[in-house]
């Protein structure tokens, strides 16, 4: 009998520690994670780009961005690193044979830097902030491709300039083209060699085109792709190109909206 009342004792001590435990615990977020606390994480790579409180003090600093993120801008920047990482298969198979300065090996170790860096922040990615800086890594790293390639070649590094306006997975743009939305004002955009091509021949560009629920648009029409063409093109803010789309009534679309850049 006495063995039986000692394990009752034992039975009730042990769920009066659990109970304790349970409460001390963080409340689990969506998909059971704890909630991600916005801003650097310890050890995270790219810290550079930062968080929020880094955002605070520049031009086009969106509060929004500690919102939540859309399953659309998640699926977005999903896409975007698949596409990344077939650039630098490419890369290999374009570079495989030849021999590299130490600039090119630098770029490109930073370019495979970018791909594992924008992996890992999708895996706690949370907030728009998050978006943010994933697109951030993602557009740096392209333009670590674009230095491989031209050291690769012989050829002097690109200057860094912003993604081309039509899909910023195009990667850097090469030059700022006259371009008008059907009905719109006809505007400078940065574009990628191809789209400036298209152009100059008569021809539509090829422009990333998202689901709005009434069907397809153009990303700038959409303001659940705002963080992610916010990461991709906030640091050019004073670009003349992009200025010139974001400043005045004459914006193309509603990316004067999704850039979320303030007037001089």
């Amino acid at each position: 009998m006495s063995g039986f009342l000692a394990m009752i004792f034992i039975f009730i001590l042990v769920s009066i520690v659990l109970g304790v435990t349970r409460s001390n615990r963080p409340s689990l977020g969506d998909g059971g994670y704890p909630p991600q606390q916005l801003g650097p994480r310890p050890g995270q790579p790219y810290g550079m780009l930062g968080g929020p409180a880094q955002f605070a003090g520049q031009q086009g600093y969106d509060p929004a961005a500690q919102q939540a993120m859309t399953q659309a801008s998640r699926d977005a920047i999903d896409a975007d690193i698949t596409t990344y990482g077939e650039e630098l298969r490419d890369l290999d198979l374009d570079v495989v044979g030849r021999e590299l300065s130490a600039e090119a090996r630098d770029d490109y170790s930073s370019a495979l830097d970018a791909y594992d860096g924008s992996k890992q922040q999708l895996l706690t990615a949370r907030s728009n902030a998050d978006v943010k800086r994933i697109a951030q890594i993602l557009e740096e790293g392209r333009y670590n491709i674009a230095c491989v390639k031209a050291r690769a070649e012989g050829r002097p590094v690109p200057e860094h300039r912003p993604p081309c306006f039509f899909d910023p997975a195009h990667g850097v743009s090469v030059e700022d083209v006259t371009w008008a939305p059907a009905g719109g004002a006809a505007r400078q955009v940065p574009a990628c060699a191809a789209d400036a091509q298209r152009i100059r021949t008569g021809n539509d560009p090829s422009i990333r085109m998202v689901n709005a629920g009434q069907g397809m648009v153009p990303y700038w029409d959409s303001r659940e792709y705002a963080p992610w063409a916010q990461g991709y093109y906030g640091r050019y803010g004073m670009d003349p190109a992009l200025r010139s789309v974001t400043q005045g009534a004459l914006m193309i679309g509603g990316f004067s909206l999704l850039m979320g850049l303030l007037d001089d």
